[in-house]
């Protein structure tokens, strides 16, 4: 594995493994230097499938790449899941079956239970973390998670409960970068107004920046998942101002014309 990757310091039973990308490894050639796994992004396809099989190579189980839309659709993995399919979050019960979230500044949010029976992935820009009428992709991530644990209950004996869930939130735009107008704060505050304190006014009226891993965490609290670990805000954590390490779409798409995607992924194997 890439010395420059990460590798998640969460709780997680053993038999789960995650990873987050860097931009360090692969094959791709500027802008997309050099670990792009995004194959929309105007990369050669051929470095993009090449990079793929270094990661696929690095790691015990397939990572699917999903068609990320900034939705609410949430996919379950199975051994026939081909890549492509629309959804901005996946979960599996399966061994060797990677959920995988592509980012470059949204903030991905991987999830595992503490028995190591179901692990997740979901991608959380602020579309996804607004969603509609207050339920956003986390909410419907942890929904289809509990639900489906809770059919297999019948025959396991147990289901699925928020405590039991586990969360751990990769890089994202920092709260210094992110720059969002009153639009973006009025659909997160909408249904959560107590997001209001993740919002800090710039002097040009109308103008906010906001701190996605912020409003993640509490999201995930009033879930009840309150094991979380990870991005804490910090630059170290910031994908735009990280930027030897980590790919940025607000830094580089106007700057150098597009940017490449990482990759979270978290597996039972």
């Amino acid at each position: 594995m890439s010395q420059d990757w990460i590798v998640p310091q969460w709780p997680a039973p053993d038999g789960v493994g995650a990873l987050f990308t860097t931009r360090a490894g692969g094959i791709s050639s500027a802008p997309y230097d050099t670990l792009n796994l995004g194959g929309h992004v105007g990369d050669d396809a051929a470095a993009v499938q090449h990079n793929r099989q270094i990661l696929t190579a690095r790691i015990p189980a397939r990572p699917v790449f999903l068609r990320q839309v900034h939705g609410l659709r949430v996919s379950r993995l199975n051994k026939s899941s081909e890549d492509g399919q629309e959804a901005d979050a996946c979960f599996s019960t399966e061994m060797g079956m990677a959920c995988t979230i592509m980012v470059a500044d949204c903030l991905p949010v991987l999830f595992s239970d503490r028995q190591g029976r179901v692990v997740g992935a979901a991608h959380a820009g602020w579309r996804g973390l607004a969603g509609n009428e207050g339920v956003g992709i986390l909410e419907t991530c942890v929904s289809a998670m509990k639900e489906t644990m809770g059919q297999a209950s019948d025959d396991q004996g147990q289901g699925l409960a928020s405590g039991d869930l586990l969360a751990w939130l990769g890089p994202c735009i920092g709260p210094g970068e992110f720059e969002v107008g009153d639009d973006v704060r009025l659909a997160m505050m909408e249904a959560h107004p107590a997001h209001v304190d993740a919002f800090k006014p710039l002097p040009r009226g109308g103008k906010w920046l906001c701190d996605l891993q912020q409003i993640a965490r509490w999201r995930l609290a009033e879930m009840g998942v309150t094991s979380v670990s990870g991005n804490d805000g910090s630059d170290a954590w910031c994908t735009v101002r990280q930027s030897a390490r980590f790919f940025s779409h607000r830094r580089d798409a106007v700057r150098l014309g597009s940017s490449g995607r990482m990759a979270a992924c978290v597996w039972l194997a």
